[in-house]
């Protein structure tokens, strides 16, 4: 396979590949592709390298099906497309194909380290990130080790990094006790356009750019890229008791999804429902108080941003969303609820009281911003460069 997708015309292209090594420019792999939550955490510490050393060669790895396809281009990095291997959960055909995908992922890998002269990986787990580690081995076939380092952003650490892990330089986790033994506790990398936010000073241009008051309480609404149908359905069932308290509404619905809206009434506060929200920054800093999933990467933008949010874990997989809101709600910056006790009603009681309860929206504002790390990105790339550097001076390479 070892497709390549190359940057936009115009784009600044921070890749190397396939040039000559130059013994001070140092060449990075990022494994992180798949999903969002993958995904934008390898571009964060992309940048954060990039901050680091203008200079160094960063290769996102992805598969022609992930997100990557979009949205490394989209942020000016060099893309290599390999074999997709997804690990079934169950038996199935797909399970008797997986060693052979396996294998030829492998081969893909190694073949990208050795065009780009690759110093170090970094992954981030899920299918793409597999066949890296495998690959950084070096195997039998007298190709060079590369060193590992892991991050694990979810509470609970997936497949994929706890086979990593036994082999990685250094493993790095988003929380404490993910199942990684010796893992460093760093926080999640986040886009720098969400890190450095200052909700406060630009909440009177967010909240005209959605066309809400300067002073209007603003709940958003979102559930992940595609949405999720039951936050939907609660929260634009509770239209009317939103609308009767004055609490207008930023909802991102998700492209395959539709609201059934209420026409509103002369004077009702603005129920702004859209496909998906392009400038989560502008629609972080509008908002008073947020209704979302508990993947580990919403959670890490909404706490980083001081947001406080009512999360509703996903009510599928091994309960990690739960595990990812449990230290935000604990220090008193969110509220947790299952996805089948959120209804019209609830939001129409609980979510409006909290809106109206300044106070206590200032305090969740407060514990959930302590609760954020604004500044994992670095510390990954930090990490990464150290291992890179270990690596070429105890000649392994």
């Amino acid at each position: 396979m070892n497709d390549s997708v190359q940057v936009p015309a115009g784009g600044q292209e921070h890749s190397d590949s396939g040039r000559q090594r130059h013994d001070d420019v140092f060449s990075v792999v990022l494994a992180g592709g798949g999903t969002a939550g993958h995904v934008e955490p390898a571009m964060a510490v992309a940048d954060a390298l990039t901050a680091l050393d203008p200079r160094v060669r960063i290769t996102a790895l992805g598969t022609a099906r992930g997100l990557e396809t979009r949205l490394v281009p989209e942020r000016g990095y060099h893309l290599e497309l390999i074999t997709p291997v997804p690990l079934p959960r169950k038996p199935s055909a797909d399970l008797l194909r997986l060693p052979a995908r396996v294998r030829t992922a492998v081969r893909e890998v190694r073949d990208v380290f050795d065009d780009v002269h690759a110093d170090v990986v970094i992954g981030f787990g899920g299918y793409v990130a597999l066949p890296a580690y495998l690959a950084a081995r070096g195997g039998l076939t007298g190709r060079h080790r590369v060193p590992v380092v892991i991050h694990e952003a979810n509470a609970s650490a997936g497949i994929a990094n706890k086979v990593g892990a036994r082999s990685a330089a250094r493993v790095l986790a988003a929380v404490p006790d993910s199942g990684l033994k010796n893992a460093e506790v760093v926080g999640i990398p986040v886009r720098s356009t969400i890190t450095g936010l200052d909700r406060a000073a630009l909440r009177a241009q967010a909240r005209a750019h959605f066309g809400f008051a300067e002073d209007a309480r603003v709940l958003l609404v979102f559930g992940g890229s595609q949405g999720a149908a039951s936050i939907n359905r609660a929260v634009s069932g509770a239209a009317d008791a939103l609308a009767a308290e004055g609490i207008a509404v930023l909802h991102a619905h998700g492209p395959k999804n539709t609201l059934d809206l209420r026409t509103p009434a002369p004077g009702d506060p603005p129920y702004v429902a859209v496909p998906y929200l392009d400038r989560m920054d502008l629609a972080y800093a509008a908002a008073d108080l947020a209704i979302c999933r508990s993947g580990a990467m919403t959670v890490a933008e909404v706490s980083a941003v001081g947001l406080p949010a009512v999360y509703v874990p996903l009510p599928i997989g091994n309960g990690e969303q739960r595990l990812n809101a449990l230290p935000v709600v604990e220090a008193g910056g969110g509220l947790l609820v299952d996805d089948a006790d959120l209804s019209p009603q609830f939001v129409a009681d609980v979510v409006a009281g909290l809106l109206r309860d300044d106070a206590r929206l200032a305090a969740m504002g407060t514990a959930t911003a302590q609760v954020g790390h604004r500044d994992a990105a670095q510390k990954v790339a930090a990490v990464a460069m150290e291992v890179a550097r270990a690596a070429r001076t105890g000649g392994r390479r």
